[in-house]
């Protein structure tokens, strides 16, 4: 009796008289960069099976996301989202990492997913789901370093940054990243570039500790300092500098290379063609941007129809000295940025521009165009 109750276990184990074996749900690699994908994947189930995936995580501020899918299961009983769309839930196209882009907050008025702070990795948690059971979970972390990435604080000459470095030897190309109307630090953006071998300086122009409240009357003085301080850093290439920015940090990165010839490439997401004004709070002045303690000239919202007021507030992209790439969306909300983005080429195409430069359009993206975190993408209005 004994040796037959243990023949039994070993049948049900091995799935012998036509049994199913345990279902798994697996993510693999289980650690990943955040701009990496890895595949979800489900074994064990009966052939057309229909079944859920439901992802959940909770953001740097402590806001819940959530998201779930259901799939068919193939012949073999697998599900594999970088192979299925699902046939129902959050998402509908072919994408191994749709259950995370694709979440929504339990509270809508979370505003945007704001991403793990101090650099920890973000958690993302998986379960199946059959017949409202959860049957089976997994875990993916999401890091925003990669191994080895150093930080160097920068508090001299006024500047206000941090400076990433890759963990492997010698000397790279330096890559300023100035952020958009948030104010604050751009440190995300500055730590993806330094997973991917570049030296970022992440830098604070306002909204951090006593740099100005509001962008309002921002010297671009401060922006040169802070280039000549990564040239003379021995990690950087002082002859292979760049610029990023989004959105009002596009507009800058654009102005920035317009001017400083040491700026030997501009990448600018989402940007303006033209100067905005001062923004984001009770401004005292209405302009942005000043250079040798005089104001530069500013377009006022919704007088793109006065030509005066556009030739006037108009970057000078084609004085850059390097080639240019903006990322844009054609459906942004914030501002048209498909539309300054091509502007931008129009007016290198008609200068003869001597470098490369294009316009990455998205025709489906919003304001966070291009970006290469695998994040829940949506935010409130």
């Amino acid at each position: 009796m004994r040796n037959a109750i243990f023949a039994l276990a070993a049948v049900l184990c091995t799935g012998g008289f036509g049994l199913l074996p345990a279902q798994t749900l697996q993510v693999t690699p289980d650690h990943v960069l955040v701009d990496e994908s890895a595949a979800i994947r489900v074994s064990g189930l009966r052939p057309n099976e229909r079944i859920t995936i439901r992802a959940e995580l909770t953001d740097g501020n402590g806001e819940r996301w959530a998201s779930e899918a259901q799939f068919i299961a193939d012949a073999q009983g697998n599900v594999d989202t970088s192979k299925q769309a699902p046939v129902g839930g959050s998402y509908k196209e072919v994408s191994a990492m749709g259950l995370v882009w694709s979440m929504m907050p339990a509270d809508k008025k979370a505003g945007m997913y704001r991403p793990m702070r101090s650099g920890t990795p973000q958690a993302i948690e998986f379960a199946l789901m059959q017949n409202d059971k959860q049957v089976a979970n997994a875990e993916l972390q999401q890091a925003v370093l990669a191994d080895g990435v150093q930080r160097v604080i920068l508090r001299e000459q006024g500047l206000h940054g941090v400076l990433f470095l890759p963990g492997t030897n010698g000397r790279h190309p330096g890559v300023l990243v100035v952020g958009g109307s948030e104010g604050g630090m751009p440190l995300e953006r500055a730590a993806w570039l330094a997973d991917r071998g570049y030296a970022a300086l992440a830098l604070a122009y306002f909204r951090y500790e006593d740099l100005p409240r509001d962008l309002e009357a921002i010297p671009l003085e401060y922006f040169e300092r802070a280039f000549d301080w990564m040239a003379q850093r021995p990690e950087i290439e002082s002859d292979r500098l760049a610029v990023m920015g989004t959105s009002r940090g596009g507009e800058l990165a654009l102005q920035l290379g317009s001017m400083f010839p040491q700026i030997r490439a501009v990448v600018a997401y989402v940007p303006a063609d033209v100067r905005y004004p001062a923004c984001c709070g009770n401004t005292e002045v209405p302009y942005a941007w000043t250079w040798k303690a005089m104001p530069l000239a500013y377009l006022p919202p919704r007088m793109r129809q006065q030509a005066d007021l556009v030739m006037r507030a108009t970057i000078a992209v084609e004085r850059t000295h390097g080639p240019v790439l903006m990322i844009s969306g054609e459906d942004d909300h914030v501002w048209n940025s498909s539309e300054m983005a091509d502007d931008v080429v129009g007016r290198l195409k008609r200068s003869h521009f001597a470098y490369s430069f294009e316009n990455l359009k998205y025709p489906h993206a919003g304001h966070a165009a291009g970006r290469p975190e695998i994040i829940p993408a949506w935010h409130g209005k």
